[in-house]
């Protein structure tokens, strides 16, 4: 009876942002704090032990800054549109708000595609490298990726559509699976170490610039790139909002508390491979371009028990996979509803008979990752581009919003459920810069002299879809798209200039 009462509140609410509901709230905090932590999927990185280890310290507490700063926005704003809403709400003119919720929304588009992507191709990479465990003279072909690669994310969107009833369930058995299985693996390596152990000189001190090329400097900031992109996913859970239970409340509190039970989970994954680390040189060298089911063999001294924890971590991003792939067709549906899209009149529908779910905008989403892939099979080099524009993208759509705060004097977010209170000015102005300090990184080669393989493309594409969006926004979107509603008290009040827009009844009679 008391969830009902939240629920209705909640509804409640969420009309008065001007949207109706149409999804069924499902999740509590437990479930959508899970889900961000399967969203950012704790994972290997590269470079020598400072840049692994302090590097992840680094980011991890730089990203706090942009998980409050997200959180407060979303406490007052608590739609599955997120931050381009936002956008819409903070401006004060019209025009702004139009074009800024425009541009926000387009990189959030970009970004949980890309990201998505990522996280399936990921997957199959690593279901590539855990075959290689026992099939050593086995080399996987660009088709045979490809192939495994559309295994995963059909997987991966299967159960989102068919299965969305027991998915909070499946996002409390993935924290399970990560927090046990991190515990399994910090056993296992430092009891078994067969290739060694190294002093606490070495797994916290040691580094080793010369491989990137760069100045000793750059080459600390090159391997925080690992960090940031698992972090990069922390905002993609306000998409989920209009199927949380009382998401004022939880919404932020799932988005702080991911950074430090991830920060925390990280620590304990990390410092038993620091301490045993085989060769990098090796880890390096494997084929696959995943690294991670040889370390586990080399360091267990038998297939068997690498194999047992290479699947740990493939369970990990099977989890990751099925989370990602939904809260992006959930970002993929609200942007159509409110007709940024082509044929957004199709892609907006929720199919009632598979428990609320979006299909149309699910399929629209993996259908892109579908087409994506493709451009494996022509340059790999060209398609890790995509991993540094996600992270550009996303980091961009919360740049945006936590700005234009800041840049009004916050006084849009004072009222706030989550306010930062006097600490807000300080912590808004570390986010963004750190955000912009993300996308000059994400845009720099890893590895110098630059060649043909080594380039780092995400500029080109990410300015490719930029033109893309522009196009679109001349022959469609300046004359359909008249940004997210806003509620009726505020045309009424006329307390915003972006009041004049209409509100959600009267876009639907609009439309009909």
């Amino acid at each position: 009876m008391e969830d009902s009462n939240v629920d209705l509140r909640a509804d409640e609410d969420l009309h008065k942002l001007g949207y109706e509901q149409e999804m069924s709230r499902t999740r509590g905090l437990s479930h959508i704090l899970f889900m961000t932590l399967a969203i950012m999927a704790v994972r290997l990185v590269g470079g020598g032990p400072v840049a692994i280890f302090w590097g992840w310290v680094f980011v991890s507490a730089f990203t706090m800054t942009i998980a409050l700063s997200l959180a407060e926005i979303c406490a007052k704003y608590p739609t599955s549109a997120g931050a381009y809403y936002w956008c819409f709400r903070l401006a004060k003119r019209k025009e702004m708000g139009l074009l800024a919720s425009w541009i926000c929304g387009w990189f959030i588009m970009v970004g949980v595609w890309t990201i998505s992507l990522s996280v399936t191709f990921g997957t199959a990479q690593l279901l590539v490298a855990g075959i290689g465990i026992f099939q050593t003279e086995w080399v996987a072909t660009t088709w045979h990726t490809y192939l495994i690669f559309l295994a995963v994310l059909f997987f991966s969107t299967g159960v989102g559509i068919f299965c969305n009833r027991i998915l909070p369930l499946l996002d409390i058995l993935s924290a399970y699976w990560t927090l046990l299985g991190t515990l399994v693996i910090l056993i296992c390596l430092s009891a078994k170490a067969a290739v060694g152990r190294h002093s606490a000189s070495f797994a916290l001190g040691d580094f080793d610039p010369s491989q990137s090329g760069w100045t000793p400097g750059w080459s600390f900031f090159i391997g925080l790139l690992p960090p940031a992109y698992t972090y990069s996913a922390i905002g993609m859970i306000t998409n989920m909002a209009e199927e949380v239970h009382n998401p004022s409340k939880q919404l932020p509190r799932a988005i702080v508390y991911s950074i430090p039970i991830g920060f925390i989970t990280g620590v304990f994954f990390l410092l038993p491979i620091l301490f045993t680390l085989p060769d990098i040189s090796i880890l390096l060298s494997v084929a696959s371009g995943q690294p991670i089911a040889l370390m586990f063999e080399l360091i267990m001294g038998n297939k068997g028990g690498g194999f047992g924890l290479w699947f740990i971590i493939f369970g990990i991003g099977i989890f990751c996979a099925i989370s990602i792939c939904c809260a992006a067709s959930r970002a993929t549906w609200a942007f159509a509803r409110d007709k940024a899209i082509p044929l957004h009149g199709f892609f907006s529908k929720v199919n009632l008979h598979l428990s609320d779910v979006p299909m149309n905008a699910y399929l629209l989403s993996t259908s892109i990752q579908l087409l994506l892939g493709l451009i494996y099979l022509g340059s790999s080099a060209a398609f890790n581009a995509f991993v540094g524009v996600a992270v550009i993208c996303l980091g961009a759509s919360y740049a945006i919003p936590i700005g234009m705060s800041l840049w009004h004097g916050r006084k849009d977010v004072k009222d706030s459920p989550y306010s930062l209170g006097r600490w807000g000015y300080l912590i808004n102005g570390i986010a963004v810069v750190w955000i912009l300090f993300e996308i000059v990184l994400f845009s720099m080669p890893a590895v110098i002299p630059v060649t043909q393989s080594s380039m780092n493309y995400a500029s080109v594409v990410f300015v490719g879809f930029a033109v893309i969006s522009a196009i679109w926004y001349m022959i469609n979107g300046r004359f359909h798209y008249r940004g997210p509603p806003v509620p009726e008290s505020q045309v009424t009040s006329g307390s915003s200039p972006t009041s004049s827009i209409p509100d959600a009844t009267e876009q639907k009679e609009m439309k009909s």
